[in-house]
């Protein structure tokens, strides 16, 4: 992720990437909905390792979150407006499998699907403002300069770079 962050890496791919990892953190794991997008979202062009961390944070996020998340997908469920429509998808096969009718999946995905401009937003500006001003403040800072003249961690940080 640093190596993206710092390299010539699309901010969008990595923006879009932290977004459809947090979408993905606050859903519960436990369903097909949800390996169906974590493998559909590998085949785009993201940056990956920043799509596995947000999915870590998401759902660090999702455990505090979740009696929001019942409540959101309490009200989508028991609409008047909806009810067609989920009847109709519980009869076809497969579908059930999802646990679109769980309120606690139905929740949290209207939840990420709320947070995915927000979030793609936050950290487009966080890779412009650590592009711009971090990588310098970092590079010309003491403690990095002592560091790298350190001779185990600077051959660590080589043989690192050279697998990355």
């Amino acid at each position: 992720m640093l190596k993206a962050l710092n390299a010539n890496v699309n901010p969008g791919e990595i923006a879009h990437a932290a977004a459809c990892g947090f979408l993905l953190g606050l859903v519960p794991k436990d369903n097909l909905l949800w390996y169906l997008a974590f493998v559909f979202i590998l085949f785009v062009r993201i940056n990956k390792p920043t799509y596995l961390i947000m999915i870590v944070v998401g759902s660090a996020v999702a455990t505090a979150g979740d009696p929001l998340f019942d409540s959101v997908g309490y009200a989508i469920l028991t609409s008047q407006k909806m009810s067609g429509l989920f009847a109709t998808l519980l009869e076809i096969p497969f579908v059930a499998f999802t646990k679109f009718n769980n309120t606690v999946v139905m929740g949290s995905l209207v939840a990420g699907l709320a947070a995915y401009v927000p979030v793609y937003a936050l950290v487009r500006l966080a890779v412009h403002l650590w592009r711009k001003y971090a990588v310098m403040a970092l590079r010309n800072s003491r403690a990095i300069k002592i560091i790298g003249k350190i001779p185990v961690l600077s051959k660590v940080a080589k043989i690192i770079g050279e697998r990355i």
